[in-house]
């Protein structure tokens, strides 16, 4: 194929939000899709933490700033610093905790107060647990949650369920994320790149 024929690739920077209660796996999610592998033992995150992957998606060479917020009640003044200029948000819950799920509109409000209506996938963690945790939110809770979501905002809201323990489709969910906020936008190349 001749250089005339192929399209070049637009390379973008995008900062991204994962958002949702402690303990859900933000931290973990973030680790395992850098390559850093699974760590035993929960740390709350301090404020916010920062990484930066690059990724090749479509035709886009992009640049992922990931901001893993704080789940904890007492950083929301300091987390919504984080906020400004997010491009898209990861909302994360804990398929084993029905709180984590329950709270999940408190996080769109500060999401939306914080960033507008931000592209976003809403992902169900821990599936590798689902089994070990009797009243765990069954998967037809979070994709209707999505769906109605969807309806909502006009525009659609993804449902992943990953483990960030086992790897299982973390990848997919950041890949998700990335295609969802490069079809939001009408003009990618001009507004990615500003």
């Amino acid at each position: 194929m001749s250089d005339d024929n192929q399209m070049k690739a637009i390379n973008a920077i995008l900062k991204l939000v994962l958002l949702g209660d402690g303990a859900v796996g933000k931290t973990t999610l973030r680790r395992r899709f850098l390559g850093e592998g699974f760590k035993a033992g929960y740390s709350a995150t301090i404020g916010a933490d920062f990484a930066i992957k690059r990724i090749n998606l479509e035709n886009y060479r992009l640049t992922f700033q990931i901001w893993d917020l704080a789940g904890q009640q007492r950083f929301a003044a300091v987390r919504e610093l984080y906020y400004r200029g997010s491009r898209g948000a990861l909302l994360v819950f804990d398929v084993t905790n029905p709180t984590s799920f329950q709270n999940l509109p408190s996080w769109l409000e500060e999401l939306w107060k914080k960033a507008g209506r931000v592209p976003m996938i809403l992902c169900g963690n821990k599936i590798d647990l689902r089994d070990e945790v009797p009243k765990s939110i069954p998967p037809e809770f979070g994709q209707e949650y999505a769906r109605r979501l969807s309806g909502a905002l006009g525009y659609e809201v993804p449902y992943i369920e990953t483990s960030a323990k086992t790897g299982e489709k973390v990848n997919e969910a950041f890949f998700l994320l990335g295609l969802s906020i490069i079809r939001s936008v009408k003009q990618p190349k001009t507004i990615l790149e500003g």
